[in-house]
């Protein structure tokens, strides 16, 4: 599929794409290549092919919600530059 610089102008305008004036041909022939090969998935026939899980098939993992504080304090004040007992301690900000 060819893609006028009009249209390749405009859909990297959309995608935010910093487009120079030299690199309009060469995205539009990406861009039209990209197009072509979704295309040809649509060539494919896929009538006796039984569909994927989808968001209409799969029942959710579900965990009871519990709040924990993980049993793992040491190992998280481990990681603190600076400590007094059992809190962080971090420098004064508002005076």
């Amino acid at each position: 599929m060819s893609l006028d610089a009009k249209t390749v102008t405009r859909i990297a305008r959309l995608a935010r794409i910093g487009l120079e004036p030299g690199e309009v041909n060469a995205l539009g022939q990406e861009m039209g290549s990209i197009i072509d090969w979704v295309e040809q998935l649509n060539e494919v026939d896929v009538t006796d092919v039984p569909p994927m899980i989808g968001t209409g098939l799969a029942k959710p993992r579900l965990r009871e919600d519990r709040v924990t504080d993980g049993n793992r304090r040491d190992d998280v004040l481990s990681n603190a530059p600076d400590r007094e007992g059992p809190f962080y301690t971090v420098p004064k900000v508002v005076e």
